[in-house]
């Protein structure tokens, strides 16, 4: 087959496959060195992601339906529940529909969770670990945390808490992004857009970036801190031009996390994105108690792309999705 023969082999170089490999056994030393217990968690689940901007993959075994996770979390808080203590994971995840320079369909995710410490104690964590894993890499910029809305206060001078869809969907213009045909059904659509068209690019890719303190609509697994405006909980981490790590102080009100799941549906079906069955064992889970604790996600392979100074996923995996 004229053209296809090159295929069989992996896209990463032997000396990327190497830092992989060195990456993952600095980052189980530095958690081992922390007395945070390394779990496994099954990648299928009876229950499907909610989240209405994820894909889940389904599969079929005998007549039942499974769903490939999108993410570890709802399993490890379960662990957590049942008294399991700080844990983290080292896992491969799948999203359906996510392709492309910066995503692959199946990614290496590493998640953990600490009790008793809040959102910026995570974040102290994170930049711990990145700092640690990047010791070779050369010295990384000092460390920036900055709310959401002062970011787009200072980048476009916009309030995203007040701005109207006008307002945001000119500032998209104004930057020569064209904004969804109809932005007045998703105003958290125009606000992603922005913050990963407009605000992530002008962030200084050598300085790890904390962007904290969401908006509520955008809460997702997080805590709501009262205020003018109550504000999620939240953070980003953003380091070589790109979004690594998304972190929360974690929900624990089973009746709050319910009712997001129902509004995440409804988003789903008003977007004509099928939805599934939500994670009744982790509501239950939540119900039986789920500690205080904050937790994040980081892309390990976007982690190796800033670290080997590729721009593509599919440099830094020994098979993408399109040798796979």
């Amino acid at each position: 087959m004229t053209g296809a023969g090159a295929r069989w082999k992996p896209g990463a170089s032997q000396e990327t496959l190497r830092l992989r490999a060195r990456v993952l056994r600095e980052i189980r030393d530095w958690f081992w060195s922390r007395g945070v217990l390394e779990v496994d968690t099954p990648a299928l689940s009876a229950a499907v992601a909610t989240d209405p901007n994820i894909q889940s993959f389904s599969v079929r075994s005998g007549s039942e339906t499974y769903h490939l996770h999108t993410s570890p979390e709802f399993a490890m808080k379960r662990l957590l529940a049942a008294g399991s203590g700080d844990v983290y994971q080292i896992c491969h995840v799948f999203r359906d529909g996510e392709a492309g320079a910066r995503h692959n369909p199946e990614f290496t995710m590493l998640e953990w969770y600490r009790t008793g410490i809040d959102m910026h104690a995570m974040m102290d964590e994170v930049e711990s670990l990145v700092r640690a894993v990047c010791a070779d890499h050369g010295p990384l910029g000092g460390a920036r945390r900055v709310t959401y809305r002062d970011l787009f206060l200072e980048t476009v001078g916009l309030d995203p808490f007040e701005a109207s869809t006008d307002g945001l969907a000119a500032a998209l213009g104004a930057a020569g992004i064209p904004p969804p045909e109809d932005p007045g059904h998703d105003r958290d659509a125009l606000l992603d857009l922005l913050l990963g068209t407009v605000l992530e690019p002008a962030l200084d890719p050598a300085r790890p970036t904390f962007v904290h303190d969401f908006p509520v609509s955008q809460a997702a697994l997080a805590r709501v801190r009262p205020g003018s405006p109550p504000v999620a909980e939240r953070f980003e981490l953003f380091l070589g031009g790109m979004e690594l790590a998304n972190g929360f102080r974690e929900l624990t009100d089973s009746t709050e996390q319910a009712a997001r799941f129902e509004s995440d549906l409804a988003r789903r079906a008003a977007r004509d994105r099928p939805g599934g069955p939500v994670d009744h064992r982790f509501l239950e889970a939540l119900r039986a108690g789920l500690p205080e604790c904050s937790g994040v996600a980081l892309g390990l392979d976007r982690l190796l792309m800033f670290l080997s100074g590729s721009e593509t996923i599919g440099d830094v995996l020994s098979f993408d999705i399109t040798r796979a």
